[in-house]
């Protein structure tokens, strides 16, 4: 078809965080079926499996509002954002279960607190996508 305009590339760090989440959410589900920490690791692993979708959602839609757009820019924070609390929720519980410390005093709570944070960023690119259509 004549107009139509090119798929961009997916992102590369949205991908690579989907393929991290998933890969140790797996992970993680099999150590908590084998594991007297499996109040720990399963939370973990289910968190991790939740948002490996939606980092392979996010490795579509950042490229596709271009580059320096204000969406695009929330929601690549929002990514960000969902890694780092990732990072930091799922660390601290499987430091938890496996060294019988926290990484570090509200390591959890911040991690969850950077989640919500993220989602929140892709609620307000929704928004703004939607604010930015013409009547």
């Amino acid at each position: 078809m004549s107009g139509d305009r090119p798929v961009p590339a997916p992102n590369g760090a949205c991908l690579l965080a989907a393929g991290l989440s998933g890969l140790a959410g797996v992970a993680l589900s099999a150590a908590a079926a084998h594991s007297a920490a499996a109040n720990l690791l399963d939370p973990a692993a289910r968190m991790l499996l939740f948002h490996a979708p939606a980092f392979l959602a996010l490795a579509l839609l950042v490229p596709a509002w271009g580059r320096g757009g204000a969406v695009r820019r929330v929601l690549a924070l929002g990514a960000a954002a969902l890694a780092l609390g990732l990072l930091l929720f799922c660390g601290d519980l499987c430091a938890r279960a496996w060294l019988g410390h926290r990484l570090f005093a509200f390591a959890a709570p911040l991690g969850g607190t950077l989640l919500m944070s993220g989602w929140l960023a892709i609620l307000l690119a929704g928004v703004m996508r939607i604010a930015a259509r013409p009547a």
